[in-house]
């Protein structure tokens, strides 16, 4: 879950599970803003079939998950920018971040560069494409689907 809001004054964010806010500064440096609770634990805390089990999910030491349970949200990861130092704003579903994070084609910066230049349905694509490509090493990779939600949303603040 990625939650963005903004005023003249301030960008504020919540970042929750496994999806991610990328953040470009007026510079063009982009930070990615994510709840990494999931990615820090061991593979020994996941069940075999690659599914999170239950004894980690919404527990303190796991991660958490709204999915499973709405409340949780208030464990989400929050902040406040400053207005004038973000340019745009793109969320991410972890199925989108897979471009980033599960095959390797560029890191953050890169794929804030092709959701800009090309869209945000040409990154849920070529997502597609890789995951389509890559079936027999879905195992290896860690997928534990060979589709996940795909959401991309971009947003250009205006200049102040």
């Amino acid at each position: 879950m990625v939650l963005a809001r903004w005023s003249p004054a301030a960008v504020e964010y919540l970042v929750l599970s496994d999806s991610a806010l990328l953040v470009e500064s007026p510079d063009g440096a982009v930070t990615a803003l994510l709840d990494d609770r999931l990615a820090r634990l061991p593979r020994s805390a996941l069940a075999t079939d690659a599914l999170v089990d239950a004894t980690v999910r919404n527990k303190e030491g796991g991660f958490f998950t709204a999915a499973a349970d709405p409340s949780v949200a208030r464990r989400a990861v929050t902040g406040t920018l400053p207005r004038e130092e973000v340019r745009s704003l793109t969320a991410l579903t972890d199925g989108a971040a897979r471009w980033v994070e599960t095959f390797r084609e560029g890191d953050w910066a890169d794929c804030l560069a092709l959701v800009r230049k090309e869209g945000a349905q040409a990154l849920v694509d070529r997502v597609r494409e890789l995951e389509r490509a890559d079936r027999e090493r879905r195992e290896f990779l860690g997928r534990a689907k060979a589709h996940d939600d795909a959401t991309v949303v971009h947003a250009e603040l205006a200049a102040r």
